[in-house]
């Protein structure tokens, strides 16, 4: 299905979501206080720039008058007559009809009873009644919610590759992708099986040779008696043995090869997961430049649009919530940037007005910015505008920063007149009430040199970015591979000292420059032995708004194409860290913010040269101490896992508190130490700290809660129990953890 298939099967879920809160509101909608047309004027407003989107110029013609008529029926905080009324579901009625006949995204003719009867309702004078229109043939029943939103595909086309689209709850795409998480964790207690099959078949193993072994033996003492008694039983448990332990090594076969077919099933599983949850931007925006373009051909005006970044995948849920408000964003740049020709010429400008859409991903957030080389923010008209509605006192003076805050108020236009692109004051609210509801942000400002620039900051729900792994320490991490400027090696001999920091000198564009450097083990707290004399290390140069720093690394691992999570409450510095992204055999690693990294490097004195990290943070006293990390997040109790192995312990892993209790009364393995969360099912942290003070083999044993829950009621309760230390994950950083792990042991 090509991109338009894709825009038409996405407006036909849009189309109907606006008719049915319209039809709802004009019911009444179980609202005591009567319809909000404020809400009903914007469904309008959304419907005729979504038909416009994808070229439905009978359906925009249609919406454009109902949004006329709610904007009046809004500003006088009035209602509609019974002629309004039915005016409107004629034409509701109409749209419907048009929709539901598209074939080849083109649709029947729209009969002109819909728009005469919208005349009449905004200028009763304007035009006489005209004979009511045959009503166009009956369209296909509607289906349920939930079911087909693309028009309906025969089963031979279906045959023929053709794509059936289905409307999808987003709640439902994020249980299933917490199931495929669940499941890999669950199948990940299916190692523990294997290993010990293996050992069991390994044991048995031994024993047949030892039987062997003692049967020799006895019968080289017994001589030419002939085969004794206990000879015959020697070899009898000798052939039980034998059998025992090629049955146990068939079952670790068996068990091997089911393993791998259950792995290969959820890697299939969490790809259509995420092939759900993630669509390219495209989708959503891919119509937006024809739709400005032809904006500006009814208004005579001439532009160039560039967009950039539409392949980037992001989560459809997302992209629904803002494809409204950054076609009104659009809208707005091509009303307000407009300049006259002869106007552009005299500032050195092309005669085209340019508007640029740039998607992007930048420190975890999507960062969506619209742009125009216009005529920029008119901040006199802006103010007089804000006093005439009373959001100025008389006499304020804001700044600039200010004033471009007010523009996306409800409601706030500068326009002279409303017209089909501007005028009604609603286009950048739409964009300010989408940030607030998806907790981003939007900023008006300025654009150097020429121009208006509005950007919208959103946390990042899920994307695939291509990524650069890399090693410090012994842990993998992810590095954005856009950040990543150049690849280098450095010596002692290339590093130098400046201002308090270690920096070392790039040629950037035939022209030296020097750079700080910060070394990524030594930054992240993680123990690592450092270069030897001679020898040089790999780095990354880092380029990321407007700064440079290089990155030392221990290796550079992997470059490979990952869907970035959000971070977990764990780990490094909160401003290094902007995600998890899941490696082969399940395992997480943390997903560096570039930004912040260069911002660190920029702080003077805060530089760490590439070199032994082993006398920072903690001194190890017993390298191969054992600890048992409980924890039933597996992203988290891998990260804890790969941070405590990364400085010398090792390190058993159990997915809850009941899990740890039995395995540490099982005596599978001798434990120094405990590290538990609290929030667990079947038995939690705190009944893990009581169980075992309860039992004498561990009473002394030193146990450390790591948890969320970070209130003085819980942290008092964690050590009344007989924990050792209580440590949140919301200010933790490894070094701390390493610390009190030192000081218990």
């Amino acid at each position: 299905m090509d991109i338009r298939q894709l825009l038409l099967a996405a407006f036909e879920v849009e189309h109907r979501e606006h008719i049915d809160a319209i039809r709802t509101a004009l019911a009444g909608g179980g609202a005591e206080s009567g319809p909000d047309w404020n809400d009903v004027f914007r469904r309008a407003h959304s419907l005729k720039g979504a038909s416009r989107a994808v070229d439905l110029p009978a359906v925009e013609a249609v919406a454009h008058r109902l949004e006329a008529l709610f904007e009046r029926v809004s500003a006088q905080d009035g209602g509609l007559s019974r002629d309004d009324a039915a005016a409107v579901h004629l034409a509701l009625d109409r749209i419907e009809a048009y929709v539901a006949g598209l074939t080849e995204g083109a649709g029947p003719d729209m009969p002109g009873d819909a728009l005469a009867a919208l005349d009449r309702a905004l200028d009763p004078a304007a035009a006489p009644p005209e004979p009511p229109a045959p009503p166009p043939p009956a369209p296909p029943p509607a289906a349920p919610p939930v079911v087909p939103v693309a028009k309906n595909v025969p089963a031979d086309a279906l045959a023929e590759g053709q794509q059936a689209l289905l409307r999808i709850p987003a709640d439902a795409i994020e249980a299933l992708t917490r199931a495929t998480h669940d499941l890999a964790s669950a199948l990940g207690g299916e190692a523990l099986v294997a290993d010990g099959l293996t050992r069991l078949a390994r044991r048995a193993a031994e024993l047949a040779r030892l039987v062997e072994r003692l049967r020799l033996a006895d019968a080289s003492r017994a001589g030419a008696a002939g085969e004794t008694r206990a000879e015959a039983d020697w070899r009898t448990l000798e052939l039980g043995l034998t059998g025992l332990s090629r049955d146990a090594a068939e079952v670790s076969r068996m068990r091997g090869a089911l393993g791998a077919s259950v792995e290969g099933a959820m890697a299939r599983v969490s790809g259509e997961a995420e092939r759900l949850a993630l669509v390219p931007a495209e989708t959503a925006f891919g119509g937006f430049p024809r739709a400005l373009r032809e904006h500006a051909r009814e208004a005579g005006r001439e532009i160039e649009v560039a967009v950039r970044g539409l392949e980037l995948p992001v989560d459809r849920g997302m992209l629904q919530v803002l494809k409204d408000p950054v076609l009104h964003a659009l809208r707005n740049a091509l009303s307000h940037g407009a300049e006259p020709p002869e106007a552009r010429e005299r500032q050195g400008k092309a005669p085209a007005l340019a508007i640029g859409l740039d998607v992007s991903v930048q420190g975890g957030r999507l960062v969506i910015r619209i742009g125009d080389d216009g005529r920029g923010p008119d901040l006199a008209a802006i103010a007089e505008t804000a006093r005439r509605r009373g959001l100025l006192a008389p006499g304020a003076e804001p700044g600039p920063e200010a004033l471009l805050a007010l523009v996306l108020e409800p409601g706030f236009s500068t326009a002279a007149a409303v017209d089909t692109l501007s005028g009604r004051g609603i286009g950048l609210s739409v964009a300010a009430d989408a940030a607030r509801r998806l907790g981003g942000t939007v900023r008006l400002a300025p654009r150097a040199p020429f121009g208006t620039e509005l950007v919208m900051s959103l946390p990042l729900s899920a994307a695939r970015r291509a990524m650069l792994l890399v090693e410090a320490g012994g842990v993998t991490y992810a590095l954005p591979s856009t950040s990543a400027e150049r690849l280098m090696r450095l010596g002692e001999a290339d590093l130098g000292s400046a201002m308090g920091r270690t920096v070392t000198r790039v040629e950037i564009d035939g022209v030296a420059a020097t750079i700080p450097v910060l070394d990524l083990a030594s930054l992240l707290g993680a123990a690592t032995e450092g270069p030897r004399t001679g020898e040089t290390r790999p780095a990354i140069l880092l380029r990321t708004a407007g700064r440079r720093c290089v990155l030392a690394v221990d290796a550079l691992a992997d470059v490979r194409t990952l869907r970035v999570l959000p971070a977990p409450p764990i780990g490094a510095d909160a401003r290094l860290i902007s995600g998890t992204v899941i490696l082969p055999g399940d395992r997480p690693a943390l997903v560096l913010d570039a930004e912040g990294l260069a911002a660190r490097a920029a702080d003077s004195g805060n530089g760490a040269a590439p070199q032994s990290t082993l006398t920072r943070g903690t001194i190890v006293q017993a390298p191969r101490s054992t600890i048992l990390v409980v924890d039933d997040s597996i992203t988290t109790r891998t990260l804890e896992k790969g941070i405590l192995e990364a400085a010398g312990y090792r390190v058993v892993v159990c997915v809850d508190g009941q899990d740890a209790l039995d395995r540490l009364r099982a005596g599978i393995e001798p434990v120094d130490l405990v590290v538990a969360d609290v929030e667990m099912p079947r038995l939690d942290g705190f009944g893990l700290v009581k169980a075992l003070r309860a039992d004498t083999a561990f009473a002394r044993l030193p146990i450390i809660l790591m948890t969320s829950r970070g209130d003085a009621e819980d942290v008092a309760r964690g050590l009344d129990l007989g924990a050792d230390a209580y440590l949140t994950k919301q200010s933790f950083d490894q070094r701390q953890l390493l610390d009190t792990i030192g000081q218990l042991l």
